[in-house]
């Protein structure tokens, strides 16, 4: 099982979108999937419609034992091949540092779990995880569980600042709990291709990130809402728009699938993965770039 933890630091950039994209493409390709709802907002789990469960995320983080696991997973509308490990508004109050820093393992506990011992059906191919817009327990807490991480923004100044942030987030994480966490890219959503604006700030996160920005984006289409308020997969729209954003979350997926560690890692394996280097900084103003 390949576990990616979808994250931006800056709210509104449509992370959710993108998990939700991924866990669709992850459908279409008959790989079975795992969402785990970190945003206390709730909107994946909305999205994805379970029916509903004794507990939730927020049980587990507390206690990740199997019989909570059992009670906080649910299957979706979209599926049975999709399942949801709950959110709730209560997870808001697991985020903030606190004594109990050291449960940032439990979800990783809880996957390793929910890999070696599947609740029903075949084991997980991809468990999502879906953070909060905000370095806080939660998100460190998918850091420290995740193969892999997608950073997403869009192409607007403000947006596109907070990958650097999120990328320290990761080199943090990595220092300090998950020495084989690995940023599997920098994801553009809601891209308007005439918009030149957009275009300069791609062209300034590639100069800066080089190869890490995904040389696909997602292109901004009504598609997108229309399916997330029918609590449907993209995939089973058919609209030209649809169509565009459906390939386009295939290959994300397939970027993800093709990572060279797929598989759940133990939180105290060893020995630690050697640093990639420093994180590269990015422009913050127009003029700044041209210099």
């Amino acid at each position: 099982m390949h576990t990616v933890a979808v994250l931006s630091l800056k709210g509104g950039v449509g992370k959710t979108t993108v998990a939700l994209g991924i866990a669709s493409a992850a459908l279409r390709r008959g790989a079975r999937t795992l969402v785990a709802d970190l945003d206390p907002q709730g909107n994946a789990t909305a999205t994805l419609d379970p029916p509903y469960t004794e507990a939730t995320l927020a049980d587990v983080l507390a206690t990740p034992a199997r019989d909570v696991l059992r009670q906080a997973v649910a299957p979706s509308a979209w599926s049975p091949e999709v399942d949801v490990l709950v959110g709730a508004e209560e997870l808001e109050l697991l985020n903030e540092p606190g004594p109990d820093d050291d449960k940032v393992g439990n979800l990783s506990l809880a996957l390793d779990e929910l890999h070696e011992r599947p609740l029903r059906g075949r084991p997980y191919e991809l468990a999502i995880l879906d953070c909060p817009p905000s370095l806080g327990r939660l998100t460190k807490s998918a850091l420290v569980a995740a193969d892999s991480a997608i950073l997403v923004t869009e192409p607007t100044m403000y947006a596109v600042s907070g990958a650097q942030r999120a990328l320290e987030a990761i080199e943090q994480i990595r220092d300090e709990h998950n020495p084989d966490l690995k940023a599997a890219g920098v994801l553009v959503n809601r891209l308007r291709p005439r918009s030149h604006e957009h275009q300069f700030r791609i062209a300034e996160l590639r100069e800066s990130f080089g190869g890490l920005v995904m040389p696909t984006a997602i292109p901004d289409r009504l598609a997108v809402q229309q399916a997330q308020g029918a609590c449907s997969p993209i995939h089973e729209w058919h609209s030209p728009g649809a169509q565009e954003v459906a390939l386009t979350f295939n290959m994300v997926l397939a970027k993800i699938l093709r990572s060279n560690r797929a598989g759940r890692h133990r939180i105290d394996r060893e020995p630690p993965a050697e640093s990639t280097g420093p994180v590269p900084r990015i422009a913050r103003t127009a003029d700044d770039a041209r210099r």
